[in-house]
């Protein structure tokens, strides 16, 4: 699928949001700590995916009710869903200089379309060494899901099935869906929240 950036100004994909604040204290240390032995663009990019995949849990994963939106709060705690996590990632690698943005999908929230859908959050990532962007979904791993890091082929938590009303977005947008973090803030109870409350469509 051809990646379609929202906006041409790559300083759209370097801006700090309510959402995405790398100026917080706790943001700004952990850029240092997992950059401090990286050397070029693309193992910086990897080092902060692979922190926020496997060190950040998936609140539902964990089965915890807690609720995290702003990337700070997602490194405060250690969790989030999807959107949350999308959120570190993006203030992990705009607060060290690298274009990030938002990517989505609509899955079937479980397993079958009777269950319902869901819009799944990602990130594109623009590499200036290779002159294009990528996708990373840094969700968590489980069993079943394997996202991995990848400069050529995608490897994503999860694949469309167009069939079964599923969808896969090639907009790269400069800022996160307003209804997922309108989702998040207006609940307090992450499980029923992912359960019934998620968005379904952009």
């Amino acid at each position: 699928m051809r990646l379609i950036p929202e906006a041409t100004d790559f300083k759209e994909y370097l801006q700090e949001l309510d959402v995405v604040d790398y100026n917080h204290p706790i943001i700004y240390q952990k850029i240092g700590e997992i950059f401090e032995n990286q050397s070029s663009e693309i193992e910086k990019v990897k080092a902060a995916f692979l922190f926020v995949r496997d060190k950040i849990s998936h609140s539902w994963d964990i089965q915890s009710t807690n609720i995290t939106c702003k990337a700070s709060e997602v490194l405060t705690y250690g969790e989030g869903i999807c959107y949350a996590k999308a959120n570190l990632l993006a203030g992990l690698l705009r607060g060290a200089g690298i274009p990030t943005g938002f990517c989505y999908q609509r899955l079937m929230l479980f397993h079958t379309p009777e269950e319902g859908y869901c819009l799944h959050a990602l990130n594109g990532v623009y590499l200036r060494s290779l002159n294009r962007w990528i996708r990373l979904d840094a969700r968590g791993n489980k069993p079943g899901v394997q996202a991995e890091f990848s400069v050529n082929e995608e490897i994503l938590a999860f694949s469309i099935n167009e069939k079964l009303g599923e969808k896969d977005y090639p907009i790269i947008y400069t800022a996160p869906n307003k209804n997922t973090i309108a989702t998040l803030n207006a609940h307090t109870n992450a499980l029923d929240m992912y359960m019934h409350r998620l968005p379904d469509v952009l």
